[in-house]
């Protein structure tokens, strides 16, 4: 079984052609590209070298997030998502023992989003889509994107929630990267609680969402969701949740359970950057749901990732399989 990276990013080189000829790529400058930044001007047979050396085999690919282009217009980000999940699924077609593929969607308008969608996983392959956490500052529990879970449910498609430069805490903590470092992992939380309090995954129960980072601050926060949805006591009564501030005009939804009895229907990469963060992970969330991923080739990249596994000495040997091989091949359904 091959091991398996789900978290790994490209630059298309449909940009990176058209920035060198013309300066510009669907009115996008050569800085949306991270090609400064780095590995992401890296080329195919660089990428596939590096994956050799890290013990990769196979990469589930997706653009980088400067492409998401929530706030350009609908028509520009539908072409831009075009572009990128075509050379998705060539990729994916070229090396089909070597990569899979996740496409981008303009999110920005839900049936456009859902057409694309539905074009990436049906003719040209894609597992699924990289998302980011918010859109434009709304929050993905809100009506209009239910469509969108919708569909993908139905498709059987993953669903990578990424966050872009721009986090819920970006304007508070814009010194010290914190907005990547703090901001990034709040941003995952709050996409978690928001599928779980907003109704998201009560309508959509065979949803596969997939949380980048580890999932944030989920498996370290699930108890206070708990504690503040009221299925704990003295609130608890049997078996009816009772917040403990009651319920809010704007709450879309009243749950039926706990939030933590959620963890299970989410998929989490590893990328903690720390032994003991991962096993908490793991004992938090169940082994069969954590899966590799390395965050490649950007700064914040997990470096050798597949034999920081293997040498853990706070995981079993089953347990380094599932990370590193199963969790991903059932994933996928490879």
């Amino acid at each position: 079984m091959p091991i398996i990276d789900v978290h790994a990013h490209v630059t298309p080189e449909r940009f990176k052609q058209a920035i060198a000829d013309s300066g510009t790529w669907h009115g996008l400058g050569a800085d949306q590209g991270q090609l400064d930044t780095g590995g992401f001007a890296k080329s195919l047979p660089e990428r596939l070298e590096d994956m050799d050396a890290l013990g990769v085999d196979m990469q589930l690919v997706s653009p980088t997030v400067d492409f998401y282009q929530y706030s350009n217009e609908v028509e520009a980000t539908r072409a831009i998502a075009r572009d990128c999940n075509d050379e998705m699924a060539e990729m994916a077609q070229q090396h089909p023992d070597r990569f899979a593929g996740l496409g981008t969607v303009p999110l920005q308008h839900v049936p456009s989003a859902v057409d694309e969608l539905t074009r990436s996983v049906r003719e040209l392959g894609l597992k699924g889509v990289m998302i980011g956490d918010h859109v434009n500052g709304h929050s993905l529990d809100e009506p209009e994107f239910l469509a969108f879970f919708r569909a993908a449910e139905e498709l059987g498609a993953v669903v990578f929630f990424h966050q872009a430069a721009v986090t819920c805490v970006s304007v508070r903590i814009s010194r010290y990267k914190l907005g990547n470092a703090i901001g990034n992992l709040t941003d995952r939380t709050i996409s978690f609680a928001s599928l779980v309090f907003g109704g998201v995954m009560d309508e959509c129960p065979n949803l596969k969402p997939l949380l980048a980072h580890g999932g944030g601050y989920t498996a370290f926060g699930i108890a206070r969701m708990d504690k503040v949805a009221g299925a704990m006591k003295p609130e608890l009564q049997g078996d009816e949740l009772n917040p403990p501030f009651g319920r809010g005009p704007d709450d879309r939804h009243v749950l039926k359970r706990a939030p933590s009895t959620y963890l299970s229907q989410f998929y989490y990469d590893c990328c903690t950057y720390d032994e003991r963060a991962l096993r908490y992970l793991v004992d938090t969330v169940g082994i069969d749901r954590v899966v590799l991923g390395t965050d490649y080739p950007a700064p914040m990249f997990l470096p050798d990732a597949v034999n920081w596994i293997k040498n853990m000495s706070a995981l079993t040997d089953a347990e380094k399989d599932a990370i590193l091989e199963r969790n991903a091949a059932t994933l996928l359904g490879l």
